[in-house]
């Protein structure tokens, strides 16, 4: 289970510019080639490289620091570990839409909208997004394809003040995370948990997915920067097709 609390969270707009950093920093150990025991540039060279003033880099270093991939050596600078040099092809602590999962693995999805509704939250929705009992929600299902292959089964719920008005098909063509932030809340993080299951049966047989089981169910409450649970999301991921992966140290 991924596990992230909204007190822990920093501002805004200070967690935006100092999480892009330590992105843009881990791209750069990448991307540079930069080996465990490696140097890394020093703050006067990586902030104006990396467009950030000195204070947000500091932070994304600390960041970097707590996730044990450098460490600072006083007096001589901060070196990469061997931790860096780990990579998993699906993480599984990555926050990603499952449009840009699919076209990093090589696929080309294609989003098939099958049901768009507003229904009163089941008790187990509602407090995964911090609603009061059976308040709305707008239920989405949707199934994501390669030509004719079903890969991902999704079933998201967003509280309807959130999305005010059912979404057009065209709205949801794409990413839903992308319609969230034009509303102003884009989930960035989440906590999950993935287990096996198959499909009611009901729903294999009117989408035609029967006979695909096992799935890998990932269900995820999605937040925003500030905190604010924003989407809750069951992701049936195809089980002979997908796997997640992860490092321990």
């Amino acid at each position: 289970m991924l596990s992230l609390l909204a007190a822990d969270l920093p501002p805004p707009a200070a967690s935006t510019a100092v999480h892009r950093a330590r992105q843009a920093v881990a791209a750069l150990i990448g991307e540079g080639g930069l080996r465990p025991g490696g140097r890394l540039p020093s703050e006067a060279e990586l902030g104006p490289r990396l467009g950030v003033s000195r204070a947000t880099l500091r932070e994304a270093m600390k960041l970097l620091e707590q996730d044990g991939l450098i460490q600072t050596r006083h007096g001589s600078g901060r070196y990469v570990t061997a931790a860096a040099a780990l990579r998993v092809e699906r993480p599984i602590t990555t926050y990603e839409s499952i449009s840009q999962m699919l076209r990093r693995q090589g696929w080309e999805p294609r989003v098939d909208l099958l049901e768009v509704e507003v229904e009163a939250a089941s008790a187990e929705v509602a407090q995964a997004l911090q609603l009061p009992s059976e308040a709305p929600v707008v239920r989405i299902e949707r199934l994501y394809r390669h030509d004719d292959k079903p890969l991902v089964f999704c079933v998201d719920q967003v509280p309807a003040d959130l999305l005010p008005g059912l979404p057009a098909p065209g709205d949801l063509a794409a990413s839903l995370n992308d319609l969230l932030e034009r509303h102003g809340c884009r989930p960035r993080m989440s906590t999950a948990t993935v287990s096996a299951t198959v499909l009611p049966k009901a729903l294999a047989q009117r989408y035609r997915l029967a006979g695909l089981d096992p799935w890998l169910l990932v269900t995820e409450t999605c937040l925003a920067d500030d905190g604010r649970p924003v989407m809750h999301a069951r992701d049936h991921h195809r089980g002979d097709i997908f796997s997640f992966n992860f490092s321990r140290r």
